[in-house]
């Protein structure tokens, strides 16, 4: 079976590859320039829990600002994060900067997964795919879409998060030692175009003959997933303050929710609590509205609170000019928030 899988399915990827800014067709050479594991790198942390069209833009604007993995590293994390900004979970951003001067230190990638797996922020995914894909590593790469393709192959009938050993053994069987690279980008294709989550398109599937879910047939309910646990739900406070023309805007902690990132003053929410409702200055506030904001673990309610001509403010922070705000890379949440204030 496993030589029959990769057969027909990279003779399916040599016809039906998706055409991405990250990749080289199937049989071409890549870059001459040497920034091919940086590009396969940089693709495979931005695409992580996040789709291809948001990706898109952001992938584009970082290898034109930064073409090469040393030019990232020479950056101040801070501009890196601007530029990270709405494409969320900043904590990559931050282990991006990382590792590219770690890579950049030791002169250039790694070539294997284990050695790969050594530099801040990569874990056993994004190992396995840059082995695969930049170096032509014999790795086995399973993302979530290789996840749905390979449970469905193999019928792998056990519930996730436990399902994911078994699905990574089957995966293993049915990785070859040639075209690793090709064979990592064919499955993650399947996934996203034919053996998608809800309306599987068997007829059209290059392994469909030997599914072994679609010999059951009921495909589409493999994986088996837990059921979801309800998200709580947290109250928050951020606060406008404006003067002459700018706003004021903080830098949040290095670590943790938004880690590093500009934004709005608020009243301490988190994950674990509400926030205590305490502006950071005396005086009228005006109500602009409220802002909802869905994160992995919780949901949030944040209302928006507007102090205009402000006579001064708490705390360490910037007063930034409202007509270069789009420079300032507030994360997703602040930025509605700002939208909201700017349309009071």
């Amino acid at each position: 079976m496993a030589a029959t899988v990769s057969e027909h399915l990279l003779d399916w990827y040599d016809a039906h590859a998706r055409d991405l800014p990250w990749r080289v067709r199937p049989g071409a050479a890549p870059p001459a320039d040497g920034s091919w594991p940086y590009r396969v790198w940089l693709s495979e942390v931005m695409l992580q829990q996040t789709t291809v069209a948001a990706v898109k833009p952001y992938f584009e604007a970082f290898t034109t600002r930064w073409p090469t993995v040393e030019a990232l590293a020479a950056a101040p994390e801070e501009d890196v994060m601007a530029a990270w900004a709405g494409l969320g979970y900043y904590s990559r951003a931050r282990n991006l900067v990382q590792c590219a001067r770690a890579v950049a230190r030791r002169g250039g990638f790694p070539q294997t997964e284990a050695e790969l797996r050594e530099l801040p922020g990569l874990g056993a995914y994004t190992a396995a795919a840059v082995a695969a894909i930049a170096f032509g590593q014999r790795a086995v790469v399973v993302d979530a879409n290789v996840e749905r393709v390979v449970a469905r192959l193999f019928a792998i009938e056990a519930p996730l998060p436990g399902a994911r050993k078994p699905i990574r053994v089957a995966a293993d069987a049915i990785t070859p030692d040639h075209r690793a690279g090709d064979f990592a980008q064919a499955m993650m294709d399947l996934g996203a175009t034919i053996c998608t989550s809800r309306d599987p398109k068997c007829l059209l599937c290059p392994l469909s003959q030997a599914c072994r879910g679609r010999a059951a047939g009921d495909p589409a309910r493999l994986p088996v997933k837990a059921p979801k646990k309800p998200k709580p739900l947290r109250q928050g406070q951020a606060y406008w303050i404006e003067r002459e023309g700018a706003v004021w805007l903080v830098k949040r902690a290095g670590t943790g929710m938004l880690g590093g990132m500009r934004a709005l003053p608020d009243d301490g929410w988190s994950a674990r609590g509400d926030g205590s409702g305490e502006p950071p200055l005396q005086g009228v506030w005006e109500s602009a509205g409220l802002v909802r904001h869905t994160f992995t673990h919780f949901a949030l309610e944040l209302s928006v609170h507007i102090q205009r001509d402000a006579p001064a403010a708490g705390g360490s922070g910037e007063w930034w000019p409202l007509d270069r705000l789009d420079e300032a890379g507030l994360p997703t949440l602040f930025a509605k928030a700002a939208r909201l204030a700017l349309a009071d």
